[in-house]
């Protein structure tokens, strides 16, 4: 009953159409598929030479630690200063004073503004691009400032998002607007804006890619050096083995997502027999 308020159920004729759009779909992919692959084994992407690097445990061991591990640092190092950040100018956007505010909306706007590319090269030429980790850092604090930015958004939309109700009952009973601020409007801001938190982390996650512009480590600077290699000259094998990477790492960022967001945004799971009763077997 409640779904046929919100829309109109398809008829016969239109349910019909939609599997043929369907079926048509479906079967389109395949025939791209199928022609990537011919295309792909034609160029002998597919030779036992070009994927032998990947079971050999020296280049596997380069991959996982020098590649993946450094990925995973950068991101992890760029998404807690991120969220530092963001706390930092979210809440300050929100002050009433107007020299905390108008500077907070400014520095949010302007590396929300600026790629994240241009960051990373700008930040590798400020530290010296011949220092020691400049390229690791450039990464970091351009991926820091950006998605830092974005999540000072977020909290201020999360923030704006809890009912008023909520900060006046606190203001009613004496708290002052830090303690409003910290104890009532945001753990509720969180709770609704940890899935996009979590996005951001997938986003910071990706970006770290473009390290290899500054010639920082991770996944993409390993893998560069593995297909300019003329022994293997293998650039789509290696670029589909770092995309299963980047992917796999990625879908366990969405579990966790998940996972928070019914652990802590009060989630819970309805036991329908349970809340109708026991059954009276004399009935």
């Amino acid at each position: 009953m409640s779904a046929n308020v919100l829309f109109d159920a398809p008829g016969p004729k239109t349910a019909a159409r939609h599997r043929a759009y369907a079926i048509v779909t479906a079967v389109a992919l395949v025939a791209v598929l199928a022609w990537v692959i011919y295309r792909f084994n034609e160029k002998g992407q597919f030779e036992s030479s070009k994927w032998e690097v990947f079971v050999t445990p020296d280049y596997v061991r380069v991959l996982l630690v020098d590649g993946l591990l450094k990925t995973l640092q950068m991101a992890a190092t760029a998404i807690i200063g991120a969220v530092a950040f963001g706390v930092v100018f979210g809440v300050g956007k929100l002050s009433d004073h107007a020299w905390v505010r108008v500077p907070s909306a400014l520095v949010v706007e302007f590396f929300r503004a600026v790629p994240v590319l241009l960051l990373m090269v700008f930040t590798w030429y400020w530290l010296g691009i011949n220092a020691d980790n400049s390229s690791y850092w450039a990464v970091v604090l351009a991926l820091t400032a950006y998605n830092g930015a974005v999540l000072a958004e977020v909290l201020r939309a999360g923030i704006n998002a809890v009912p008023k109700g909520q900060s006046e009952a606190a203001y009613a009973i004496g708290m002052r607007k830090n303690q409003v601020m910290r104890l009532v409007q945001m753990p509720q801001a969180v709770k609704i804006m940890l899935p996009a938190i979590i996005s951001q982390c997938i986003v910071a996650l990706k970006d770290t890619a473009l390290g290899i512009y500054v010639l920082a480590p991770g996944l993409t600077y390993v893998a560069r050096q593995i297909y300019l290699d003329p022994q293997f000259n293998n650039r789509v094998p290696t670029m589909f083995v770092v995309a299963v990477l980047y992917v796999s790492v990625n879908l366990l960022l969405t579990l966790l997502a998940t996972w928070l967001q019914k652990r802590y945004a009060g989630e819970k799971k309805i036991d329908l027999a349970a809340a109708r009763g026991p059954r009276n077997p004399e009935r």
